[in-house]
C-alpha cells in the first residue's frame, strides 16, 4: 500500500485524521457538558448515597466551587463569588461531619481541606480589601472543619 503526501490512509483508502478529529471534539465537548453537569449531578448523589461514600464527594463538590469562587473574584462578580465560597464552606463541613460519622474518608477529606485553604490563603492577596476579609472568614472555618477532623482521628485519650 502507497501512502500519499500528506496524512496515511487506513486499509479501506480513507484518511483516518478527519475521523480522529471529530472523536476529539466529541468527547472534549462531552467533558465540557458533563462537568456542568456534574455539579448538580453532585450534588443528588450525595443524598442517594451511604453515608461513607458522601465525604468524597462533599469534597468533589467544594473544590469545583473553590474553582467558581477564584473566577468569579477575577471576573469582578463578588456577590456570587461569595455564594460559592459560602458553598465550599458548607459542603466541606458536610464532607466532615459523614467523615466522622462513618470513619471513613477522614485523611483524604482533611488532605483536601487543608489543600483549599492554603488556595484561598494564596488567591485572598490578589483581591480588593474588602473580598480580603471575606476570604479569611473562610479560611478560618476550612481551618476550624480540619481540626474537627483531626481530633477525630487522633483523639487525645490515654493509649492502650
Amino acid at each position: 500500500m502507497k501512502y500519499a503526501a500528506g496524512f496515511p490512509r487506513t486499509r479501506s483508502g480513507r484518511k483516518w485524521w478527519p475521523v480522529a478529529w471529530s472523536f476529539f471534539l466529541l468527547v472534549s465537548y462531552g467533558r465540557v457538558a458533563a462537568r456542568d453537569l456534574a455539579l448538580d449531578e453532585l450534588k443528588e448523589r450525595i443524598a442517594n448515597t451511604s453515608p461513607g461514600q458522601r465525604p468524597p464527594l462533599c469534597i468533589a463538590v467544594s473544590e469545583r466551587q473553590l474553582e467558581a469562587a477564584t473566577r468569579l473574584y477575577l471576573e469582578g462578580d463578588p456577590g456570587r463569588a461569595q455564594a460559592a465560597l459560602n458553598d465550599v464552606t458548607a459542603y466541606s463541613g458536610m464532607a466532615r461531619d459523614y467523615a466522622i460519622q462513618s470513619r471513613k474518608n477522614q485523611k483524604q477529606s482533611e488532605i483536601a481541606i487543608r489543600k483549599m485553604a492554603r488556595k484561598l490563603a494564596d488567591f485572598k492577596h490578589t483581591v480588593v480589601r474588602e473580598d480580603q476579609d471575606r476570604i479569611q472568614e473562610s479560611i478560618d472555618r476550612l481551618q476550624s472543619i480540619r481540626d474537627d477532623l483531626l481530633a477525630a482521628m487522633f483523639p487525645s485519650g490515654v493509649k492502650k
